[in-house]
């Protein structure tokens, strides 16, 4: 059944602050967490105007598509920025610029929340160079093998060691709210980094699905905040059917996780040790950092809940694909 909604003006703004008010509350309950989806990883499609944010919220998973807008509300959750640095035990480098994105369902019978990861992990990092290179990471080294690539590293592409932030699970305790403070944990993100240089090879990682480095951003000074309406094919419009919620223009970090050992680092993990022992790792809670600039995060959905009983989740999945760009 369809429910009906009056579109006179009063209608509507009760309608928003509604939502509002059911966003603030569903965010700051503790979540459960949805399995990703087995699917291998695609490219993310490109979306027109204010669905630009949300190309990877995983509107086709079931648990959104079973939204039904009353009893079960489904909403987008991007964050991205594009760049700062990170510091692990010794060693601080740039980040590259970081794309989070998955979907929160919440149940409004029983007050909990589920993260929805899309394929391929919540997080997309682009690459970026440890300063340095294999050089800065573990020369000079006692171990023989190391005491020998260290001697070889004239040439700079031997040299060259590039790091990449991966999901390392699905993130949990979302809480929108605290992305209008400062000083609270916005989510918690389990993350992976591959180090990835051709003595290292392709499986040297710090942190692991078993034991990852989870990251609790916050913010460290306050963002811009805007509410924005637009149409269900991302053109902004003040009568449309969805909300927008933008934090944006501000810095975020965190300084409270740990980091573990490297693994799967050179032929059988043989320079595991060398990068443990001159980056500093593992490396306790309080000696490492995270500063992302310039960050901005995006909470998306339909403009109320009961809109489109009873499948609300699906109509968002048909506004989502009306936005993809040719």
């Amino acid at each position: 059944m369809r429910l009906a909604i009056p579109r006179h003006p009063a209608a509507r703004r009760a309608r928003t602050t509604l939502l509002a008010a059911l966003t603030a509350a569903l965010t700051a309950l503790p979540l459960a967490v949805a399995a990703p989806a087995g699917a291998a990883p695609r490219a993310a499609d490109r979306l027109g105007g204010d669905w630009a944010p949300f190309a990877r919220c995983p509107v086709d998973a079931p648990a959104m598509l079973a939204a039904d807008g009353e009893e079960t509300i489904a909403t987008c959750i991007s964050s991205v920025s594009p760049g700062g640095s990170i510091t692990l035990g010794r060693t601080t480098a740039r980040t590259g610029a970081n794309d989070l994105q998955f979907g929160v369902v919440h149940n409004t019978t029983t007050g909990t929340s589920t993260v929805v990861p899309p394929e391929g992990g919540a997080i997309v990092g682009a690459p970026t160079e440890i300063p340095g290179g294999l050089l800065g990471l573990m020369c000079p080294g006692s171990i023989p093998v190391v005491t020998e690539i260290c001697r070889l590293l004239t040439d700079n592409t031997l040299n060259r060691v590039t790091a990449t932030v991966e999901s390392a699970g699905t993130p949990s305790h979302f809480d929108l709210a605290a992305g209008l403070s400062t000083g609270r944990p916005i989510v918690s993100l389990p993350v992976r980094i591959r180090l990835q240089n051709p003595f290292l090879g392709s499986q040297c990682f710090i942190g692991s699905a078993a034991d990852p480095i989870v990251l609790r951003p916050r913010n460290t000074t306050a963002p811009a905040f805007a509410v924005q309406r637009f149409r269900g094919d991302g053109t902004r419009d003040d009568e449309g059917d969805m909300l927008r919620f933008a934090l944006t223009g501000n810095t975020q970090g965190d300084s409270t996780f740990a980091v573990p050992r490297a693994r799967g680092c050179g032929v059988l993990g043989v320079l595991n040790g060398a990068i443990d022992l001159k980056t500093g790792l593992p490396s306790p809670a309080g000696r490492n950092n995270l500063v992302l600039n310039d960050a901005a995060t995006y909470s998306g959905g339909l403009t109320a809940p009961g809109m489109y009983l009873p499948d609300a989740g699906k109509q968002l999945a048909r506004f989502r694909h009306s936005a993809v760009l040719p």
